[in-house]
């Protein structure tokens, strides 16, 4: 692609104008996750200039988002004991990150089924909103995430901030309420940042606020680990790595279908690590690609990393010199913003067409959603990929058993009367005919044997055509290896006919074949015919 000054007015005003979107984000996240307004700005910062220099999409902006901050919450409140020990795991975080690019993961994490990630983010959507209620009323946030949030709401609404309360509605009306034309020259976060602060600054001055924020660029905070803390850290490291890989996968989709471009999903990942490193080598908040960001920086005109880059400088440059100007923000006015996020985070799509759900569908969403809220996030990531996993199983046990054949083969039809005296009985099959067209897969290998096993012992000879077999998984051809014991057992003969590519490699490389002898694998019909003719003889059926 060219670069000219046309593009870089578009990255200047794409990176501007996500700079400012992302802003009262940045912000809120950080105080949602517990670390603070600026870790939210540090992180911002950081994820957003290196994930746009070493990731695989040209117009993603990376920052704060709502899964990884809740899951920092969680971390930050009941995990580790000090500031420290977080930001230990957010640099880990990045460091697996990595290793999913380098390792080339990045494709198979885009597959997680879709009633998974929207269980997941509706529960995170609900999370978001139970947490907000609390500095909405005017009472700080509690450790705990949702169900602490249930369990303090008595006491908030006892002693209700009447202040908060107003800052916060009248921010939440404004954000949901702005015309999207206007939205182009004045972002409604912005607009509900800029008059709640307003708000809180001259009138009702006693709603809790940010407070003092450190100005300047952040020092290194990455104290040495023990290594009994860095073990302790890999499981949550790797919630947060999970989490942030498959919300920046997601942005990079988005991206995709506005831009018409395509990404490189295992460069992305070790971009976004790469940022999240940094990010908590200087005490910031772990990030992903950030899907509002992204797309104020798209219809802005933003069309390379330059864009990315551009916005983390702004960010920067904010920091430095107007950082004194936000700590008089209200909690309230963040509430109001995050609440309306975690409104929109909810997938109203898919939960409007509940009742259009198949029912296994809808048990893997609400079972996902549900752990997501009540339990933790990679319990829930975990078991709703399990239970995704096992529905998707019995649907193709389904596909692939339909395309197994097996017929009865005729005497009369089958063999020629030069071959092999047929059967006095007109209808006689001494022979049967298994073919296993497609794949086959851990998925229907229980109940080949089943499908299968009545049809061997009705024939004294059993030809199994692999001559459309595309694949056949190890539990499959164990399962294979079982029927041919199956068939020897119950004196059946049996033949192996069109045994090649990937499924023969498979079959050998379990030994499955090892009962055939060479003379009984066949190339074709014709040679299985007369294999099949040669068996009955030898056995004096002839």
């Amino acid at each position: 692609m060219k670069y000219d000054p046309g593009t870089f007015k578009g990255d200047l005003a794409g990176g501007l104008t996500s700079a400012v979107v992302s802003l009262p984000f940045a912000l809120a996240f950080g105080v949602a996750s517990g670390m603070g307004a600026a870790a939210g700005l540090y992180g911002a910062i950081a994820v957003g200039f290196f994930a746009s220099v070493f990731g695989g999409t040209r117009t993603v902006v990376s920052g704060p988002a709502p899964s990884v901050t809740i899951a920092m919450a969680v971390i930050v409140t009941s995990q580790v004991s000090t500031l420290s020990e977080a930001l230990i795991v957010v640099v880990l975080a990045g460091v697996f990150q990595v290793l999913l690019g380098l390792s080339r993961m990045g494709r198979y994490i885009a597959y997680t089924p879709h009633v998974v990630v929207s269980g997941f983010m509706s529960g995170i959507g609900i999370i978001i909103v139970l947490m907000q209620i609390l500095p909405f009323l005017g009472t700080p946030v509690v450790p705990g995430g949702a169900l602490a949030a249930i369990r303090s709401l008595p006491e908030a609404l006892d002693n209700i901030n009447p202040s908060a309360v107003t800052i916060a509605a009248v921010t939440l009306v404004l954000a949901v309420c702005w015309p999207r034309r206007l939205g182009r020259y004045m972002p409604a976060p912005v607009l509900a940042l800029l008059v709640g602060t307003v708000l809180g600054v001259f009138w009702l001055s006693d709603a809790p606020v940010i407070g003092e924020i450190p100005h300047g660029v952040p020092a290194p905070q990455f104290p040495l680990p023990s290594w009994s803390f860095l073990l302790y850290a890999v499981q949550p490291a790797l919630v947060i790595a999970l989490l942030g890989s498959v919300d920046s996968l997601l942005a990079c989709l988005i991206a995709d279908s506005l831009t018409g471009s395509r990404h490189n999903p295992d460069r992305e990942l070790v971009g976004q690590g790469i940022g999240n490193m940094v990010a908590g080598m200087f005490g910031g908040l772990p990030g992903s690609g950030a899907t509002v960001s992204t797309v104020a920086n798209i219809r802005s005109g933003g069309q390379t990393p330059v864009s990315g880059v551009l916005r983390a400088m702004v960010l920067l440059l904010i920091l430095l010199g107007l950082g004194r100007f936000v700590e008089p923000v209200p909690h309230a006015v963040l509430a109001g913003i995050l609440l309306l996020v975690g409104w929109n985070i909810i997938d109203w799509r898919v939960l409007a067409r509940i009742h259009r759900l198949q029912r296994e569908h809808l048990v893997v969403m609400a079972l996902t959603l549900g752990l997501t809220v009540f339990l933790d996030l990679i319990t829930a990531v975990a078991i709703g990929l399990i239970a995704a996993g096992m529905v998707h199983a019995r649907q193709l046990e389904s596909l692939e058993l339909d395309s197994v054949v097996s017929v009865p083969l005729l005497d009369r039809e089958f063999f020629s009367g030069e071959e092999i005296r047929t059967a006095a009985e007109p209808h006689a099959a001494r022979v049967g005919l298994v073919s296993l067209r497609g794949s086959f897969t851990i998925a229907s290998s229980r109940k080949l044997v089943v499908a299968i096993g009545e049809d061997i012992r009705e024939h004294e000879v059993v030809i199994f055509d692999f001559s459309d077999t595309r694949y056949v998984d190890d539990s499959a051809a164990l399962v294979i290896e079982q029927l041919f014991e199956v068939a020897e057992e119950e004196g059946t003969g049996t033949i192996v006919l069109g045994l090649s590519g990937e499924a023969l490699e498979t079959m050998r490389s379990f030994d499955v074949v090892r009962r055939i002898p060479e003379w009984r694998q066949v190339g074709n019909m014709e040679e299985a015919r007369k294999t099949a003719a040669g068996l009955l003889r030898d056995r004096g059926a002839a």
